[in-house]
């Protein structure tokens, strides 16, 4: 069981390291960047000789090309704000000696925001299948939110994926309004329509739902922060498929 670990990049000179650095126990190590403008493809060529070039196609699309680069069918999908901790090398590499008996498996990821780990909010463990054989699994996902689709049972691995997700308030802002662009473009594609009531009703209890039923109190002020973010998350992705994408309204 031999493993290519592969890595999607853009503009991440100053975070690219670590997550190669946690990677030291693949087989064989594949970066694909869509057109760094800073030193990411120098930073990973001192990691790796498989830095390769594709524009940008899209999440899954990249990450699919990703996994078809691969020399190995064994496939780890690693972004490169995340990091392997040595819990979950471990585990990958006790799979390896032994032998896989699923063709997917998936571990916990836990998020680091602003100054602390997040253990409540609907973040943790934000399970994810990022260890697949290729001939069975691929990234599924037209504009955002991609993940691993594998037709039978998955396995469970010890260890966690640390994410490196938001830096400060501003940054997690940013973050929204990109993602929000592409939720509302995703939705307007599958036929969904803007819907006044969701833009007023939806939020708050987004909020609710995020600060009370998933204990996000308990992650302190960090937890009101990302509550309050998921309800404007919520409103901005269906007032952009009514401005954006020129959506019409409907009354659901």
């Amino acid at each position: 069981m031999k493993i290519t670990a592969t890595v999607i990049s853009l503009n991440e000179e100053r975070r690219i390291s670590a997550a190669l650095e946690s990677l030291a126990w693949a087989d064989e190590i594949v970066v694909v960047d869509s057109g760094s403008s800073d030193r990411t493809v120098e930073v990973a060529s001192t990691f790796t000789d498989r830095v390769l070039h594709n524009p940008w196609p899209g999440y899954a699309a990249q990450k699919n090309y990703a996994a078809a680069a691969a020399t190995n069918d064994w496939v780890f999908s690693l972004d490169a704000d995340e990091v392997v901790t040595e819990d979950l090398a471990a585990s990958i590499l006790a799979l390896r000696a032994r032998g896989p008996d699923r063709s997917g498996y998936r571990m916990a990821r836990r998020a680091w925001y602003i100054d602390r780990w997040i253990r409540f909010s609907g973040w943790y463990p934000d399970w994810q299948v990022r260890l697949y054989d290729r001939r069975v699994g691929r990234f599924d996902g037209e504009f955002v939110h991609e993940s691993v689709s594998i037709p039978t049972a998955t396995g469970t691995l010890e260890g966690d994926i640390e994410h490196f997700t938001v830096d400060s308030l501003g940054d997690h802002h940013r973050r929204i309004d990109g993602y929000t662009t592409l939720a509302a473009r995703a939705r307007t594609a599958r036929g969904r329509k803007f819907s006044a009531l969701r833009a007023v009703g939806q939020p708050p209890l987004t909020f609710l739902q995020t600060y009370l039923l998933r204990q996000g109190f308990r992650d302190g002020a960090a937890g009101l922060a990302i509550a309050g973010f998921a309800a404007y998350y919520v409103f901005m992705r269906e007032m952009k498929m009514r401005f954006q994408a020129g959506g019409d309204e409907d009354a659901g």
